[in-house]
């Protein structure tokens, strides 16, 4: 980031551009027979809410910590190992998820197997880009895989889990980034990660803050409708230029406390009228 950034809004355009496709694969999956399997631990509940949103947070952690620590004994070809099985399997799963959405809709004989093969072909596609080419290919992938991936997580986990997690984890992100491992990953250099952030016009984010905005926007399309899907897009969108002006004063600021926060403010508030 240079010392002369200002936040315009032309910085939100890949953000929007990510939100809209997130939307439209929790669309897929509303106007489809898929069912998603839950991907929480713990029973919604009170309890099990909270252990949830444990579980995500220290899954959030432990991984950052990984990444900085191979970064630190730079372990370049362990790191692109690590990121490279992660992305190409989370790339293959969602392709999956939402060609079996989109085709289930028609009557096809084996539609598991009819969709393998346009599976494997996007997944070998976003491979290439992100590791064999340099540019907007790669980012344009980072974007993809962050609204698809959220709107997957949005579907499968409850309300109230769903709450806690995005909420722990943005009080989790305003810790990591100014005494954590985010922190010290990102004065490392974020383009040492390729497929896990996306630069544009001076600014870096990282594929997890894309993720949890498409979760929270593709939750709130899925369990209460377009309208609160629109007003939480809207508060994201409004946070995230809140905290481009932060980033324009302090160099680096965290990417989730402002955008979930008007974000969930947002959605649950059109959700009541």
């Amino acid at each position: 980031m240079n010392d002369k950034f200002e936040a315009r809004l032309l910085h939100l355009t890949p953000i929007l551009a990510s939100l809209l496709f997130g939307v439209f694969c929790a669309f897929l999956i509303l106007s489809s027979r898929t069912e998603i399997v839950g991907v929480t631990p713990f029973p919604e509940g009170a309890l099990g809410s909270l252990g949830n949103a444990f579980y995500f947070v220290i899954l959030v952690g432990v991984g950052a910590s990984l990444l900085y620590l191979l970064l630190k004994r730079r372990n370049r070809r362990l790191i692109v190992l690590i990121i490279g099985f992660a992305l190409t399997t989370a790339v293959f799963m969602l392709s999956m998820v939402y060609l079996y959405a989109a085709f289930s809709r028609f009557v096809i004989p084996s539609v598991e197997v009819f969709i393998l093969i346009p599976a494997f072909l996007i997944t070998a596609l976003a491979d290439l880009a992100i590791f064999r080419t340099r540019g907007r290919a790669c980012d344009l992938v980072v974007l993809g895989l962050g609204g698809a991936l959220g709107s997957f997580l949005g579907a499968s986990i409850p309300t109230l889990s769903a709450v806690l997690i995005l909420g722990f984890l943005a009080v989790y992100d305003a810790f990591a980034v100014y005494h954590g491992p985010v922190g010290k990953i990102a004065h490392s250099g974020l383009e040492q990660l390729r497929g896990l952030s996306f630069s544009f016009r001076d600014v870096q984010m990282g594929l997890g803050d894309l993720t949890f905005y498409s979760m929270l926007s593709g939750h709130m399309l899925l369990y209460f409708g377009l309208v609160s899907c629109l007003a939480s897009m809207v508060g994201i969108l409004f946070g995230c230029f809140l905290a481009f002006r932060m980033l324009g004063k302090k160099g680096m600021f965290p990417g989730l406390p402002f955008p979930i926060v008007f974000g969930l403010l947002a959605g649950f508030v059109v959700s009541l009228l």
